[in-house]
């Protein structure tokens, strides 16, 4: 892992070359802790430093896997002092890993700010991919297709998080989002107020993990399944929201989609009819065609 290089020189001095540290953004398991990738292992082993959310979740990874780098915290209160340490660190031409409890650094955890502020000043930034609960959900729920938007964590509350929620129904596209499982209830009832109670969504939780769930439903549905306990309030969520109705002639591959998405409710075990209805509500695609495949 070579560092970077940069040059520069004043006008009639001899030029000097500053060796650099590159920031590699290393992606951990969401759960399984199988699912870390070689390379992965590769670079928290050869950095000198890795740069922590939480030390004591990395350790158990490190642990896992016999690597002994030294660890720094570095999360969301870490402040401008922690990043400044890191970025001398980088500036001394030292590497740097940084890595958060699970997942990819920078999409809804700490290191997007050190990724631009390394970036300014000429760094080389190495993201090394992996485990990703937003593409996992996307798979398992059948829902997605291939256009979907990522909205993270929804505002809690007020004007941002009603006008996040308006788009969201009005989307073409399905929509995956993160939340934490006491709010779960909360945001499955304003989905439902938002996009009509019969969109069909999928609830993943606990994905790769001892406890993986999945449920698919209407909103509806997916409401009911939280209250009654079905759906426990405990680990980690993700929600899957299909498209909203989209206006127009339909293509083949729309209604392809539709009924992907029908056959996916049907093995989730919500009765066929059922699944029409609410796939033809999201969709405006007729029931009937929905119901009978073909005519």
């Amino acid at each position: 892992m070579a560092p970077a290089a940069a040059t520069g020189a004043a006008p009639g001095t001899a030029s000097v070359t500053a060796v650099l540290g590159t920031l590699y953004v290393v992606a951990t398991p969401i759960g399984n802790l199988g699912d870390i990738t070689l390379r992965a292992l590769e670079v928290l082993r050869a950095v000198p430093l890795i740069a922590a959310e939480d030390t004591r979740m990395t350790h158990r990874l490190l642990a896992r896997y016999e690597i002994a780098t030294r660890t720094v915290s570095f999360h969301a209160q870490s402040g401008p002092a922690r990043t400044g340490e890191l970025l001398s660190h980088l500036r001394g031409g030292a590497d740097l890993a940084v890595v958060t409890d699970a997942g990819t650094p920078g999409v809804s955890d700490p290191g997007e700010d050190l990724v631009v502020a390394w970036s300014a000043e000429g760094g080389r930034v190495v993201p090394i991919p992996g485990a990703s609960a937003v593409l996992a959900a996307i798979v398992v729920s059948g829902l997605a297709g291939p256009r979907w938007g990522f909205e993270g964590f929804l505002p809690r509350s007020g004007r941002e998080r009603r006008e996040r929620l308006g788009r969201i129904a009005a989307d073409d596209r399905a929509t995956v989002l993160f939340e934490a499982p006491t709010r779960l209830a909360t945001t499955l009832r304003d989905l439902a107020a938002a996009c009509g109670a019969d969109r069909v969504a999928a609830i993943c939780r606990e994905l790769t993990k001892v406890h993986e769930q999945v449920a698919r439903g209407t909103l509806a549905d997916l409401t009911a399944a939280v209250a009654t306990g079905d759906v426990p309030i405990r680990g980690e969520v993700v929600l899957v929201v299909a498209a909203g109705p989209q206006p127009g002639a339909r293509s083949a591959g729309d209604v392809a989609s539709a009924e992907a998405m029908v056959e996916a409710l049907v093995r989730g075990g919500t009765a066929r009819g059922d699944a029409a209805k609410a796939v033809a509500a999201a969709t405006g695609i007729p029931r009937r065609r929905l119901y009978s495949p073909g005519q």
